[in-house]
């Protein structure tokens, strides 16, 4: 229930997976941002006599200026699916992807032309970061090497199907759960976390091609018994592809300390005790920096993991110059 002085809301679950892809539409704009492109368009892939499917969408990532990414899209209801029916579909789309990526690119293709909106999107980006046209944009997005990333929306994640998608594939899998709530009035509120928005967050402040870092909040105990002691830090959450990007760690020691203060090189980042969390393991024990306080920006305190880069750190006056 969502609750105050003047309404509730209950939640209302979705009958049919129709409705969730009216909902996904509904939310899109906030729900994805203004640099990403959902298409929902249902257009078989696959090769003939080989793996087919159907994906629901597509949602064109264009966050990063340097490196742009398709997401192969599937809508799904946790009470009307099976997590291993799920889990066997996303696998079968990365199958189907690889060995139709020609076949992939025009559907698009054809789906952003239908798009006026969507296609000067691609095309604004594509001159201003050296594409030569949309169709070059797309064939560098599908036929680079690792190019499928996967995106599942759900009305739940279970614990038990979010520990699947991390330990059993070796492309990203990202989660969005979106849930609908209504009032007597039959007045509609969506619940969901915007894709992506920490990582967009800070962004903002720092290109993503620069981002090598994650930062983590850290209470006294936790700092000096694992940070200092262990050369790991565990059970945090993190977006699959972020993972190849993330070379160093910092620990933000919450107050009294309120400042950022040690800084370490990563040597692994592994599934942690085969839940959906991660450890990252330390190449060497933590160096000490000069102390990187809170600034004027009292909300710049990280509450959760936050992304930046080694050099941003090491030449930061205060957090406002980090985030």
């Amino acid at each position: 229930m969502l609750w105050n002085n003047d309404d509730k809301f209950l939640e209302i679950p979705y009958e049919k997976e129709s409705e969730l892809e009216d909902a996904v539409n509904v939310v899109k704009g906030t729900l994805f941002g203004s640099t990403r492109i959902y298409l929902d368009d249902k257009k078989k892939i696959g090769k003939k006599g080989r793996t087919n499917n159907l994906p629901d969408g597509y949602l064109i990532d264009l966050t990063n200026n340097q490196d742009p990414k398709i997401f192969v899209v599937e809508n799904d209801l946790a009470s009307h699916q099976h997590l291993k029916h799920i889990a066997v579909q996303i696998l079968e789309f990365s199958l189907s992807f690889e060995t139709s990526k020609v076949k992939v690119k025009n559907i698009i293709k054809e789906m952003l032309h239908k798009r006026q909106e969507e296609w000067n999107k691609c095309e604004r980006f594509a001159y201003k970061n050296g594409f030569e046209n949309v169709d070059y944009l797309l064939e560098s997005i599908i036929h680079k090497k690792d190019s499928f990333n996967a995106l599942l929306i759900i009305d739940e994640l279970g614990e038990e199907l979010e520990t699947v998608l991390i330990s059993r594939f070796k492309f990203p899998v990202e989660v969005i759960t979106l849930k609908q709530f209504k009032n007597q009035n039959g007045k509609i509120l969506y619940k969901f976390e915007p894709f992506l928005n920490e990582i967009s967050e800070d962004i903002e402040k720092i290109d993503f091609s620069d981002i090598d870092t994650i930062v983590i909040p850290a209470r006294e105990d936790g700092f000096k018994d694992t940070f200092i002691n262990e050369n790991c830090w565990y059970a945090i959450r993190l977006n699959s592809f972020m993972i190849p990007k993330i070379k160093y760690i910092a620990a933000y020691q919450v107050a009294p300390i309120s400042a950022i203060t040690h800084l370490a090189e990563i040597k692994s980042v592994e599934q942690w005790e085969n839940t959906h969390k991660y450890i990252l393991h330390f190449t060497e024990p933590a160096e000490k920096i000069k102390k990187v306080p809170l600034g004027k920006g009292k909300g710049k305190a990280p509450q959760s993991p936050r992304y930046s880069s080694k050099e941003k750190i090491l030449n930061a006056d205060n957090l406002d110059n980090v985030f």
